[in-house]
């Protein structure tokens, strides 16, 4: 099968976790990249409108997901969902099948997986880790859990 592995990351946490999955998974790697900036105050803010509202800015062109047997879909957690340039990507991409991961803050359980499967099919699997797990290093188990469940 052929792999392809894509994320959005804001800070850098969500793209950690889609380069281990990468590397376990022997795949292709591809970054979503925002056309908007979001470093500052105002970028933050933009951030939750763009996810309550459910925009979609645009993004830079990626590898081709229908190419790929299965893609791993990869965001941050913001206001509970997806990321908006996450949302972009399946939005303009069409999948055979998909796995999904998310990076957030909090423990407690989101919609991110739900929406996602939303806008494309329900998942082979689907992967959810703190960023507290991120930074600390408590993550690889997790991953290679994760890869197992998508090549079974």
């Amino acid at each position: 099968m052929k792999y392809l592995t894509v994320y959005y990351s804001r800070t850098g946490t969500t793209r950690v976790i889609g380069e281990a999955i990468a590397k376990e998974l022997n795949s292709d790697i591809d970054e979503i990249i925002d056309m908007n900036q979001r470093k500052s105050l105002i970028g933050y803010l933009r951030c939750g409108m763009e996810v309550v509202m459910k925009k979609l800015p645009k993004i830079k062109d990626t590898k081709d997901a229908s190419r790929y047997d299965l893609v791993v879909i990869g965001t941050p957690v913001w206001a509970g969902t997806m990321a908006s340039p996450a949302r972009t990507y399946i939005k303009n991409n069409k999948f055979k099948k998909v796995a999904f991961f998310c990076t957030q803050a909090s423990p407690q359980p989101q919609n991110t997986f739900k929406d996602m499967e939303q806008l494309t099919r329900k998942p082979v699997a689907a992967l959810q880790l703190t960023s507290k797990e991120v930074k600390s290093n408590k993550y690889k188990d997790k991953v290679k859990r994760f890869v197992n469940d998508i090549i079974k």
